[in-house]
């Protein structure tokens, strides 16, 4: 087996581990993030068994649509701008970053040009840090209340990017905020919104990130090796 196929594997190990001690048990989709990789580390990672890659940019997302095709299913993770909303709507299966109305207005604008419902996950800045996009905490249920009648928008759940800290404690105890908003929203009972998906957990601390309810999680490093700058 290949060096990615070795650390895929254990990377799913490890994520089965983790589930059986997770609030839910629930299965954990993984997403295998690709930046900055070439195709053929991508194409050797499906061979492998990867079924979902997720990218932060555009640019980059789309040559590796282009380079691969539809061998894998593929997601948009990083800041997406509206002005970019365009060349990936109708291509991955999961934008996880919807966090302004400028935003969700794009993406509605294009999904009726073509009438197709595009699948987002709304980013929560969990930590409050400057650095990063993503609702506020406390603004994510009136956003979301907000575009209720964006009828080509469909939200599936939550996605949040933890603070890099090595603190355990503090981690989990964010990861639980996130996972209590997502019990919240889901018994408001919201027309057409459904929580099926809490992504939260990285390279460095997905195994946290499952025991505290996610069933998302997106891990780069952990398979691919260090990203090339």
């Amino acid at each position: 087996m290949s060096d990615i196929g070795e650390r895929l594997k254990r990377v799913r190990e490890e994520i089965e581990e983790s589930r059986r001690h997770s609030l839910t048990g629930e299965e954990v989709e993984l997403i295998a993030v690709t930046k900055t990789h070439g195709v053929d580390v991508i194409e050797e990672a499906i061979r492998c068994g990867a079924t979902d890659i997720g990218e932060n940019k555009v640019q980059e997302l789309t040559k590796k649509i282009e380079a691969i095709g539809p061998k894998v299913r593929y997601h948009m993770i990083g800041n997406l701008q509206s002005n970019k909303v365009k060349y990936i709507y109708r291509d991955v299966v999961l934008i996880h970053s919807l966090d302004r109305l400028s935003l969700a207005k794009e993406i509605e604008k294009r999904g009726g040009q073509t009438d197709d419902t595009v699948h987002c996950l709304l980013e929560v800045n969990i930590g409050d840090e400057a650095s990063k996009g993503g609702l506020e905490y406390d603004g994510v249920v009136p956003f979301l209340e907000s575009i209720l009648d964006y009828e080509h928008i469909k939200i599936d759940g939550l996605m949040t990017v933890a603070p890099n800290v090595d603190d355990d404690a503090y981690l989990r105890k964010l990861f639980r905020k996130m996972f209590a908003l997502k019990e919240d929203i889901e018994n408001r009972h919201y027309e057409g919104v459904d929580m099926t998906y809490l992504s939260m957990g990285m390279s460095k601390d997905f195994n946290i990130a499952i025991e505290e309810g996610a069933n998302m999680v997106r891990v780069g490093s952990r398979i691919f090796g260090a990203r090339h700058y």
